[in-house]
């Protein structure tokens, strides 16, 4: 069958209807395709109840813990964050019944702009200059500080505002041990962050069974803009991390998140924390489906790194932009170039 960047992929997978794996989905300028895996790797854990509850000993040590996760891998899983098992069941729920409608009732929620608060699409990438289509639909929608949502199905907005809101909570007193454990006071990335007015995003992404998953992509290598992504999935694997020249698979234990490092926690922590590199495999005999909320300052905060960790030794790393620019810049003039490219100061780091 011809193969379009306007069909969704859930309907080229349902078809059924393939001769040939079409061209424009094979996709081989991974610049981290030959990393090895390493499936012996297992992710950090935090127990975020020992961050806001536990004894000055506990909370030092997770404190340290949360450090270390951010230096060493830039990704890790969190228990006991107090987001409903039931709540996040009935977000996927939702996600399947988006993207089980029809091709035209989901159209109608096509965005043009990367600032546009509703983005239903097919991933053309901005990786590859629109020439390879990865093996994903997408659901985009901003959930603060103002709230948008598709309106179908009928509960999805209600769910969705649920669910943002207890992840924008996790985040927040995550982000008061990460500030702990860079030298900080609790609140500083909070306040120097704007966190009150943070941009939220949230997005469903469906990469279904692929009949040559060897040759497709369901998300390429990159880093993800903003401090903390939270992400969960279906149960199914897919999201890996590059960690030391190797691909790790991220397997979380059951009810946790995972959360990735972002491009703006290395520019504030003045490169002491990185960006993970993460990327989406996708699977030949099953569907796969991720909910990741990006969680950044608020769009006209300029991020710089933090005065406290720029010294004579230390020089900042990094030059500062406005977050709602760093995300245009992101989205519209780069091709499988990190936005840190943009940002670091090459002298002090590589």
């Amino acid at each position: 069958m011809a193969l379009t960047g306007a069909t969704s992929i859930k309907a080229i997978a349902e078809s059924g209807d393939f001769t040939s794996f079409p061209s424009n989905y094979t996709f081989t300028n991974d610049p981290h395709n030959e990393a090895d895996p390493d499936p012996e790797e297992s992710i950090p854990i935090i127990d975020l109840s020992l961050l806001t509850s536990g004894s000055a000993d506990q909370r030092s040590k997770i404190i340290h813990d949360l450090g270390e996760a951010c230096q060493e891998w830039g990704v890790f899983m969190v228990i006991n964050h107090g987001v409903p098992e039931s709540l996040i069941g009935k977000m996927f729920d939702c996600c399947q019944q988006f993207f089980d409608l029809p091709e035209e009732e989901k159209k109608e929620f096509q965005g043009k702009h990367v600032l546009d608060p509703i983005r239903y699409g097919t991933s053309v990438d901005n990786f590859s200059n629109g020439k390879v289509v990865f093996w994903r639909d997408f659901i985009k929608f901003f959930v603060h500080p103002e709230f948008y949502s598709p309106n179908k199905p009928p509960n999805f907005s209600d769910i969705s505002m649920e669910y943002s809101k207890g992840i924008h909570q996790v985040v927040r007193e995550l982000l008061k041990g990460v500030s702990v454990s860079l030298g900080l006071e609790a609140s500083y990335i909070d306040n120097a962050m704007n966190l009150e007015s943070g941009f939220q995003l949230l997005a469903a992404n469906l990469y279904p069974p692929c009949p040559k998953p060897e040759l497709a992509m369901g998300i390429p290598s990159h880093t993800d803009h903003g401090l903390l992504t939270i992400l969960i999935q279906n149960g199914v694997d897919g999201l890996q991390v590059l960690r030391k020249g190797k691909w790790v698979n991220v397997k979380p234990v059951p009810n946790s998140l995972v959360v990735n490092t972002g491009d703006h926690i290395e520019i504030l922590s003045n490169g002491k924390y990185k960006s993970a590199v993460h990327r989406a495999v996708i699977k030949s005999e099953v569907a796969r489906m991720s909910l990741a909320l990006a969680n950044g300052p608020s769009l006209d905060t300029v991020v710089t790194p933090a005065i406290e960790l720029v010294d004579e030794e230390n020089s900042a790393g990094y030059v500062g932009m406005k977050y709602k620019e760093y995300l245009e810049l992101l989205y519209s003039k780069l091709s499988g170039q990190s936005c840190l490219d943009h940002v670091r100061v090459s002298s002090n780091l590589k």
